[in-house]
């Protein structure tokens, strides 16, 4: 077996939404297979005391954290201009940060949906373009996208999680074409209830949890770290021949609905 297929070492990645949750696990993930990472979110604190955190697990490689809001296009053009200062080239984007405000259809206003398509759709596809030159530096590069079964299927997100979701699947086909003769693979990943601070909300309603775990074969929520094995997997040399795809990660609710 050639070793390096299932190595990261001398690449950079990119992850943004990195200062919890699914973002952190993918930067831990991408770390251990030896790639070196650039860390975003919005939460300087919270940024600042992961990168603390992977630093003392990995001293090795190099770390390196910005405070900036992906919906915001002047600070994703910011991502970009310290992505050139600090790497040469960038060979990884992970496309993580988003948002949601689940209201019904009607209840939302012109600013809370617009946003949540700022964070969560606008932001993948500007990054992706900014990345573009960078990750063409490279022979082989990479952008994984995460999705969500909401994209695929309805769950009780709200109508416009949904629509950002959907579309980021179709961006990534699109892109995933577009791009293969630029050596760039282009994937996604589409969580089901994943357990981070996020849904601690919602799954403490005991009654709720039942809903979710009834539709769930696997019967429990996922963790981070597993959405953090598929992000991997995509990155890998090993997965050298995947784009276009999305891998679910939901302990097979998609076969069942919710």
């Amino acid at each position: 077996m050639n070793s390096q297929r299932w190595r990261l070492d001398g690449q950079t990645a990119l992850i943004t939404g990195a200062s919890a949750g699914i973002g952190l696990a993918i930067a831990r993930e991408l770390l251990g297979f030896g790639a070196d990472v650039m860390i975003v979110g919005r939460d300087i604190d919270m940024l600042e005391s992961a990168r603390d955190d992977l630093a003392d697990e990995y001293p090795a490689q190099a770390i390196h954290a910005l405070a900036a809001d992906v919906s915001d296009d002047e600070d994703r053009r910011e991502i970009l201009d310290w992505v050139e200062d600090h790497a040469d080239g960038l060979h990884i984007l992970v496309n993580n940060a988003g948002g949601n405000i689940t209201r019904p259809a009607i209840d939302y206003t012109e600013e809370e949906w617009r946003n949540i398509f700022e964070t969560n759709l606008f932001s993948a596809f500007e990054l992706s373009r900014y990345a573009h030159p960078l990750l063409t530096r490279h022979a082989a590069s990479a952008i994984v996208n995460v999705g969500s079964v909401s994209g695929l299927t309805h769950v009780r997100s709200g109508a416009v999680y949904g629509m950002t979701k959907a579309a980021m699947h179709q961006m990534t086909r699109n892109l995933a074409v577009e791009w293969a003769e630029d050596g760039i693979r282009v994937n996604a990943v589409a969580p089901w209830y994943i357990r981070t601070r996020r849904t601690s909300g919602p799954l403490s309603d005991p009654d709720y949890y039942e809903q979710v775990i009834d539709r769930t074969p696997m019967r429990r929520i996922g963790e981070p770290e597993e959405v953090a094995a598929a992000v991997g997997f995509l990155c890998l040399p090993a997965a050298s021949y995947v784009t276009g795809e999305c891998i679910a990660v939901d302990g097979g609710f998609l076969r069942y609905g919710f």
